[in-house]
């Protein structure tokens, strides 16, 4: 204790100060310079830091493993950005026009083209086992028609050509026909409209097999050529050539 300038100080005695000397931590007493200094080695300093932080009560609130596994995906995601970003024309805004872009241009390709399109290992058969009529299944794609189903219109219709083919004995009834093969056998009977049957067939073939949305205008094309086949006579065989020639021959003779 001091009188200075009419001011009374004091100043206080440290109780305790603590020496590092070595790989030791020393704790010396200011009270008594009897009692031996206090000192604990580094490496049992920290097993025992150790210990008492790995105690449950400083846990109870961290983030169990799926918390932090998402949090490092996220973190994976923000660097990857970050990277992607940096290397782009324009940083951020340019990658972001470009993601976009890309997304626009497949959407687009979906649209137009449909979902991939699986060839069948082997082609089902144009019809169930229920026979009906042409005029069952020409009335079933009206209905569906009627309620915007085009893709079960488009099949119906093409079902009643088929059909309507059999019933006027253009085709033999054979169960398990496919709509390419009936298709095949008609244009031979009814040449002018061979590319017609094939693409009614293609278009049967595409919603069924082909995962693709039939439209209200594929439906009327196959409609239309249903029609023009009931007025269509088949194109038979001539026998011109032979009975030519067995005129020759009577002349002849």
């Amino acid at each position: 204790m001091s009188l200075t300038g009419g001011v009374l100080t004091s100043v206080p005695l440290l109780s305790r100060a603590a020496v590092r000397v070595g790989d030791t931590v020393t704790l010396s007493s200011a009270r008594s310079g009897d009692e031996p200094p206090v000192t604990v080695p580094r490496d049992p300093a920290r097993e025992a830091a150790r210990r008492e932080l790995s105690k449950r009560m400083y846990h109870e609130n961290d983030p169990g493993w799926f918390q932090r596994a998402l949090n490092a995906f996220w973190k994976w995601v923000g660097n990857l950005f970050d990277t992607a970003a940096t290397a782009a024309p324009g940083g951020t805004l340019g990658l972001v026009v470009i993601i976009v872009a890309v997304l626009a241009v497949l959407g687009a390709l979906w649209w137009r083209l449909g979902s991939p399109r699986r060839e069948p290992a082997s082609s089902a058969a144009l019809f169930d086992d229920r026979p009906r009529s042409a005029a069952e299944h020409r009335a079933a794609a009206e209905a569906h028609a009627a309620q915007g189903h085009w893709n079960q219109a488009v099949q119906e219709r093409m079902r009643a050509i088929v059909r309507s083919l059999e019933e006027r004995a253009l085709l033999d009834v054979r169960p398990g026909r496919t709509a390419d093969e009936a298709a095949a056998e008609a244009g031979r009977t009814l040449p002018a409209h061979t590319d017609r049957l094939r693409a009614a067939a293609r278009d049967f073939d595409d919603v069924t097999y082909g995962g693709r949305r039939a439209s209200e205008q594929s439906y009327h094309r196959i409609a239309q050529l249903d029609e023009d086949l009931e007025r269509t006579r088949p194109q038979l065989t001539s026998n011109t050539p032979s009975a030519a020639h067995t005129t020759r021959q009577g002349a002849a003779g």
